[in-house]
């Protein structure tokens, strides 16, 4: 019972709050009698959209994979300027909020984006020459913006930590470098790149935000016809037993990902890998044609939306295509005002206090359930090991899923939740979870026991042990796991768009409603929201970066 006990606050609340939902919708899509009739018409529905998720998850780890193995080797293996904050950077939009990513390409490529207000202007055109939105390549654009951290993370650090003498001794033996990489250094990262290649591959396979806000009406996954099922047909028969096919597949893929995660384990060298100066021609325009690929990739969408939230496009006299520009304040003043006096309108500022309410929440919740399982993590025995696969299912399971699950389970007595202001954060802490523990536990690992044992044998009880021993050593942790449970809280869109009740929405909500409306004015606004949220996106995951310790991995 002592070994079980920190486990307790975890598993109940994993119970109620993730398998009893997902539990409910298993039940709801195996009765069949709603659909009597329409079973060729599900059947259709559910093929059509099942080879569109598979076939847009494909092209889009196949995309990620042709831009993150060069970026992998050049993070593992060059030495530049500014080589820590391009890496870090690089990291900023796998925490971006789906809406967010949007609007940043939306700012760069869409009909009012600056590529296009800059080509309209120069060639004097009525219309938009790029169209950009509502394409399947604005889908596999942003799943690679989102997505090739992964691969320079886990590649590149595999990459980092490969013994290099046996490429010399594959080289003293006349081999070629080319034969050298396909015959020594790829089969030992083949277990790497596949890892990253099925994670890649998970995420892109339920991907939400991205479909709906940059696909448009033409293209719908598994997750966005889940969505549409239920919040707009409201069809919940359809949307279960589109759930429990999304839910099948995504096991499959997750059972995948950790038995191959396991097998990442190259062959390393106790030394520091010297990092190769760039100082040969071949060298430069290697680095150099990455450097611009990846600010190009990475930094323009970012860079686009803070732009176009100060600036203010408006046709020349007399001069339909060409485009004018000041900077103004306006877009971000327009935030604190009810221009169309209705008693529903709910501020975009008081969207952010929801969401900044909600992503508190998060992290009480998430760091007092996390810290009891990672303290017991620290010396897993047979229960620690059997109870830990069940901690990692949450990020492997849909939020819309889980959204849907929610109002299905919680809409009655004794389990009435729907009217709470703690469903949202329920929800949100159910995904952060995962995250909380994976930063706190090798923190915690870190800590030799003989500073317990010393602490005791001077005096000092359990209690005041930890806060004047441990707590000095996990605090950074702490901080790094707070971070990233408001992170994920602050810009969650999946669930929220089931859960949120419209007079209490969020920040990430505000947007896709401002995006969705026409006008010049709702445009502005969603800029500049976005570009708030951004901000302090950024400014967590550069947090959480400095606050993470060495060798605690990537993800």
């Amino acid at each position: 019972m002592r070994r079980f006990l920190p486990w307790l606050g975890a598993s109940i609340f994993l119970v109620v709050f993730f398998f009893y939902p997902l539990l409910r919708i298993l039940w709801l899509g195996l009765d069949w009698s709603g659909l009597e009739g329409n079973w060729d018409q599900v059947a259709r529905l559910a093929g059509t959209t099942l080879w569109f998720t598979f076939y847009q998850a494909i092209l889009s780890t196949l995309l990620t994979l042709l831009v993150g193995l060069p970026g992998a080797y050049l993070f593992a293996h060059y030495d530049f300027a500014g080589k820590k904050l391009v890496k870090a950077l690089t990291a900023v939009p796998f925490m971006l909020p789906t809406v967010v990513v949007a609007a940043g390409f939306n700012a760069l490529l869409g009909s009012r984006g600056w590529v296009n207000v800059v080509l309209m202007n120069l060639f004097h055109l009525e219309t938009a020459p790029i169209l950009f939105v509502n394409t399947m390549s604005a889908i596999l654009l942003a799943h690679v913006f989102y997505n090739t951290t992964i691969v320079l993370r886990l590649v590149g650090n595999a990459w980092m930590r490969l013994d290099p003498r046996l490429g010399q001794a594959a080289r003293m033996l006349g081999s070629k470098p080319g034969e050298v990489f396909w015959k020594v250094s790829l089969p030992l990262l083949r277990p790497a790149i596949l890892a990253a290649g099925l994670l890649v591959f998970l995420f892109d396979f339920t991907s939400f935000g991205v479909i709906l806000l940059l696909g448009g009406p033409h293209f719908a996954t598994l997750e966005v016809e889940i969505f549409i099922q239920s919040m707009q047909m409201l069809n919940l028969p359809v949307a279960a037993l589109l759930s429990i096919l999304q839910l099948l597949c995504t096991l499959v893929f997750s059972v995948l990902y950790s038995r191959v995660v396991g097998r990442v384990n190259v062959p390393s060298t106790p030394f520091m890998n010297p990092m190769r100066k760039v100082n040969t021609w071949p060298a430069r325009i290697f680095v150099s044609g990455m450097l611009i690929l990846l600010i190009s990739l990475f930094i323009l969408p970012m860079a686009a939306l803070p732009l176009r939230s100060f600036a203010s496009l408006d046709p020349a006299m007399g001069q339909r295509t060409v485009f004018t520009a000041h900077l103004t304040l306006d877009y971000y003043r327009e935030l604190f005002i009810n221009r169309s006096g209705s008693l529903f309108y709910v501020p975009p500022i008081q969207a952010l206090v929801n969401s900044l309410s909600y992503a508190g929440m998060t992290v009480l919740i998430s760091l007092a359930l996390g810290f009891p399982v990672a303290s017991a993590l620290v010396r897993p025995g047979r229960v620690e090991r059997a109870l830990d696969p069940f901690l990692m299912l949450p990020l492997g399971a849909s939020a819309v899923t889980l959204g849907l699950g929610y109002i299905i389970s919680f809409n009655q007595s004794p389990l009435n939740f729907l009217t709470s202001s703690w469903l949202v954060p329920l929800a949100h802490s159910t995904i952060a979870l995962p995250f909380v523990i994976r930063s706190l536990q090798p923190a915690l690992a870190a800590i030799p026991d003989d500073y317990r044992k010393a602490a005791a044998v001077l005096g000092a009880p359990p209690l005041r042990a930890w806060f004047a021993v441990n707590w000095p050593l996990v605090g950074r942790a702490t901080l790094a796991a707070g971070t990233f449970a408001f992170t994920v809280s602050l810009g969650e869109f999946g669930a929220t768009s089931i859960l949120a009740r419209p007079e209490s929405p969020t920040l990430p909500l505000a947007i896709y409603r401002f995006l969705s409306q026409p006008g010049g004015l709702n445009y502005g606004q969603a800029m500049a929201m976005a570009s708030l949220l951004m901000l302090v996106a950024t400014l967590a995951i550069l947090l959480i970066e400095r606050m993470r310790l060495p060798g605690s991995g990537s993800f």
